[in-house]
């Protein structure tokens, strides 16, 4: 049994089934084998939760079930899916989903059941001739964010790829508790900070839902085009990225520069690169007027331009295709089953965008097309960005000559009480989902932020079995997962 919402809606929590845990299992299973996905699934105090998105329809269901001793027969038998998902809710909860087949916390996050420390556990081991172990990080070279890889390989080959992160752990949807204060848009900001829009869209759209507001349309379409130009910036230095894998400075130099200018977009928006202080509950913080909107399209038009020989480049190069076809490659089949989102599904040929499959805000009136691939390899995960960020430009163009008249914030009441609201958002990573709870008092009783690399990390995994291992940085990065909007 399902309570069915549309995208940025809410419910009374009192209206939310409450099934046994049986029952659970099978609406969860039966709804997703029906070709639904499941958008978020946790624990709040002895009740687990499950949001499932189901594309075709364009609505989104609810369920819950209660849980008693705490422990219940897992889920993950019959939805693989759900695998990821029960971890946390053993880790956080201490609720033990038994017979889940590889039962370890994913961040590290001490809870009465299991007070693991960082780096202390168990590594799934390949055994067997010639079996070796490669380790490598949670510290690696360079600027990035630590998370450890644990290889399984014969030789050269990948035989298991085993991935630990939490180092990033920040304890930010514990913080969000007892919100919506002045801290709870931060939070959101820079609950992955390359994805500032992303989130911050996803939150005020909860509060509006809670709140039973919408922003005027002038805000949901300056929103629309800010959430565009966050994925047009974030391709551009992916495409850069990968072309460093493989030693092509040509596309990575030139990526690299653009992606700065595009970045300066948005900061030509609200005085911010990565678009901070712009979405706020019940519209935005900054307007547009018509100069600065001709700059912007201007600007855009001309950097997009600049972008088409470096980044064609990749796609007639020999040497950049035989590094990119047949490599990490994903079937459809895998997708679906490991419930992966974003360009590592659409590149599968997986039609999973919620800007045309649950539309809300300015993307009701004024979508952008979905782009797929077929072959799930790093270059299909690499050619759909670029189909993605022309797509992009066409969209942000359209608003620019478009939008909306009048105000560009609106009034927003407080939160109502005993409601649950969820909003999804297809930020450039893939989907995003906010789950807001209240209690009595109007305040967040419970908050669960599912960032796109929650659903993707696994995926990655799957797409180095097979492979050699000096293929992983290049299939590392054609994910491109984050690691702090992971670990939250």
């Amino acid at each position: 049994m399902l309570l069915e919402l549309a995208n940025g809606e809410s419910v009374p929590r009192g209206e939310l089934p409450v099934l046994g845990v049986g029952e659970f299992v099978e609406a969860v299973s039966s709804a997703v084998a029906g070709g639904a996905r499941i958008a978020s699934l946790f624990a709040c105090g002895e009740q687990l939760v499950a949001v499932l998105a189901d594309d075709a329809g364009g609505l989104l269901g609810i369920t819950t079930a209660r849980i008693e001793a705490r422990r219940y027969a897992a889920l993950t038998p019959h939805c693989s899916a759900a695998h990821w998902f029960e971890r946390e809710i053993a880790e956080q909860a201490g609720i033990v989903p038994f017979g889940h087949p590889w039962l370890k916390p994913i961040r590290f996050e001490p809870c009465a059941a299991d007070p693991s420390l960082p780096g202390v556990v168990d590594f799934y081991r390949v055994e067997g001739d010639g079996v070796h172990e490669v380790a490598v990080g949670p510290v690696h070279a360079g600027i990035i964010e630590p998370g450890h890889f644990r290889f399984q390989c014969a030789g050269e080959t990948v035989l298991h790829l085993e991935i630990e992160l939490g180092y990033q752990h920040r304890g930010v949807e514990r913080a969000l508790r007892g919100g919506p204060d002045r801290r709870s848009i931060h939070y959101a900001e820079t609950l992955a900070g390359d994805t500032t829009i992303g989130h911050a869209t996803a939150y005020a759209s909860c509060l509006e839902a809670l709140g039973g507001v919408e922003p005027p349309p002038r805000a949901q379409a300056i929103r629309g085009l800010a959430l565009e130009l966050e994925r047009l910036a974030n391709h551009a230095g992916d495409l850069g990225a990968l072309a460093g894998d493989v030693a092509f400075q040509p596309a990575a130099a030139a990526c690299g520069r653009l992606r700065g200018e595009l970045l300066n977009l948005t900061a030509l928006l609200c005085g911010d690169r990565f678009g901070r202080g712009l979405v706020r509950p019940g519209g935005v913080a900054f307007d547009l007027e018509p100069a600065r909107a001709q700059e912007l399209a201007s600007r855009l038009a001309e950097t997009m331009g600049e972008l088409e020989r470096p980044v064609g480049l990749l796609w007639d190069r020999p040497s950049v295709l035989a590094r990119f076809e047949d490599t990490g490659a994903i079937t459809r089949a895998q997708a679906l089953e490991d419930g992966l989102v974003g360009p590592p599904a659409r590149a599968t040929g997986l039609e999973r965008d919620v800007r045309y499959t649950h539309p809300a805000g300015f993307f009701r009136f004024a979508q952008v097309p979905v782009s797929t691939w077929t072959t799930g390899d790093v270059f299909a995960r690499a050619y759909l960005r670029w189909l993605e960020m022309k797509r992009s430009t066409t969209f942000v163009a359209r608003c620019l000559e478009t939008l909306p008249r009048g105000p560009i914030r609106g009034g927003l009441p407080d939160p109502a009480p005993d409601r649950l609201a969820v909003a999804l958002v297809e930020g450039w990573r893939g989907e995003i989902c906010h789950v807001a709870w209240t209690g009595p008092d109007g305040r967040f009783a419970h908050y669960k932020v599912t960032d796109p690399s929650f659903h993707n990390w696994f995926g990655l995994a799957g797409a180095m079995r097979g492979q050699p291992i000096s293929d992983f940085p290049l299939c590392n990065k054609s994910f491109n997962l984050s690691y702090c909007g992971h670990d939250l």
